[in-house]
């Protein structure tokens, strides 16, 4: 969603436009360095979080950092008038979900579109980046590989989660991947095309 404040000097990904899901997830400060960074290199970015994302890290957090409205909710917030907000992927070049949780694995696969990020992920018409961030037994839970697979055949691009110190106290597979790859990827992707704001 294009706003009215300056940008940085022009960086690398001046013109790009990136919608950032936050779902529920302790790994959500990562994502704010993450959101930081894209902004540095003159990267829109719009951010959306679902009721348990907002708990982790405050909406004012990514406001701060994007110079944006943070949106949380599928209803109308005061200077924004789209009740579904399905307007903020239609100048989107990427959907980054991060961190992506079991559940938001889930509703993806399923096709339910019940809180703001999920309704946002099914009304997109751009590449979808999903880095997951859970538990090892839920990583590996057979549900959850299922899901993982069935996304990535209809085109889900994932950012795999790493092996490490989880927040439940345990060492494994599930911790969501570094800034620096996800960074990688999102560039990646977003150089295969021309910012779609050109077009």
């Amino acid at each position: 969603m294009p706003d009215n404040h300056p940008h940085p000097a022009a960086g690398d990904l001046a013109g790009y436009e990136v919608v950032v899901g936050i779902g529920g997830g302790i790994a959500a400060y990562k994502t704010c360095s993450v959101v930081s960074r894209l902004v540095q290199r003159g990267c829109g970015v719009t951010v959306a979080m679902t009721e348990s994302g907002a708990r982790f890290v405050s909406p004012l957090t990514f406001q701060s950092l994007t110079h944006r409205q943070v949106f949380t909710s599928m209803w109308a917030v005061e200077g924004y008038y789209d009740p579904q907000h399905l307007a903020l992927t239609e100048s989107a070049d990427l959907f980054l979900v991060a961190p992506c949780t079991a559940n938001l694995i889930g509703k993806f696969t399923g096709g339910i579109a019940d809180d703001l990020v999920s309704t946002l992920m099914m009304a997109r018409d751009c590449p979808a980046l999903l880095a997951p961030a859970m538990n090892t037994r839920m990583w590996e839970n057979p549900i959850v590989q299922r899901n993982v697979a069935t996304l990535r055949e209809l085109g889900y691009v994932f950012v795999e989660p790493a092996e490490g110190w989880l927040a439940c106290g345990t060492v494994g597979r599930g911790r969501m991947a570094e800034p620096e790859t996800i960074i990688d990827a999102v560039v990646a992707l977003l150089k295969q095309r021309i910012p779609r704001r050109t077009v």
